[in-house]
């Protein structure tokens, strides 16, 4: 039986040092559908060079932008990467796969992290199950500017083989970026009148550490793995203590 075709997209800004490796570990799909948002590093550049079909479009936040490559690829059936993520063998495999007979419209695949120079294995890095590859008639990416993630009413299945994510990125470039993600998530949920108390401020990050740490052995991750899981113990503190500063208005 002839597989379903496939279409892969990516939305880019800037990610000519990573995007390379992305696209060429997506080389077996029928189409490779680059989104750009006016990089001025050459991304545009080499995404074509590497054959893939290049549009550019406005920033539109990173659920929009998605939703908006997903509905400009040719191919009902889409895999989404971000640009420093790269499939690996066994992954790729395993798409095939289910490509030739699915057995779902909607699949999960886990999603390795790359973390101060070590593969992140417990904890909160692994297997972080990512919502990736879809029939697009049957699931689509929500609205959300930051944290976005795939809507489906369909059942979701599970692919074997991980889904590489090495940013590269300093731990201060890691630590910004953290820190606008907060700032996106608390005004999202002031926005939607969700509001936040002392309670949650606390318990929170707690919890998360409880959970990540020792329940799900983030332990075994040495000093990368805990500090892997310190930081989203801090996001999670750091968006409450926003949201409370937007509803008291400072």
């Amino acid at each position: 039986m002839s597989r379903r075709p496939l279409s892969v997209v990516v939305i880019t800004k800037n990610a000519a040092a990573q995007l390379a490796a992305c696209l060429d570990s997506a080389a077996f799909a029928e189409e490779i559908l680059v989104v750009d948002s006016g990089s001025s590093d050459g991304t545009a550049e080499l995404a074509a060079r590497r054959g893939a079909r290049v549009m550019q479009k406005e920033w539109l936040g990173f659920g929009a932008q998605k939703h908006f490559a997903v509905e400009a690829a040719q191919h009902d059936w889409v895999l989404c990467l971000d640009a420093d993520e790269r499939v690996s063998e066994a992954l790729r495999a395993s798409i095939l796969a289910v490509l030739s007979a699915p057995a779902a419209q909607v699949y999960a695949m886990p999603r390795c992290n790359r973390f101060m120079g070590r593969w992140l294995r417990h904890g909160e890095g692994y297997p972080d199950w990512s919502l990736r590859l879809f029939d697009r008639r049957h699931a689509r990416w929500s609205a959300d500017p930051v944290h976005e993630k795939v809507l489906t009413d369909a059942p979701v299945a599970r692919l074997t083989g991980d889904l590489l994510h090495d940013s590269a990125e300093t731990l201060a470039g890691y630590l910004d970026k953290q820190n606008r993600y907060t700032s996106m998530q608390a005004e999202t949920l002031f926005n939607a009148g969700k509001r936040a108390g002392l309670a949650q401020l606390l318990l929170s990050p707690l919890l998360r550490f409880v959970k990540f740490y020792f329940l799900r052995l983030g332990f075994l991750d040495g000093t990368a793995g805990l500090v892997h899981i310190v930081i989203g113990c801090c996001n999670s503190f750091h968006k409450y203590a926003k949201l409370m500063a937007l509803q008291r208005g400072v």
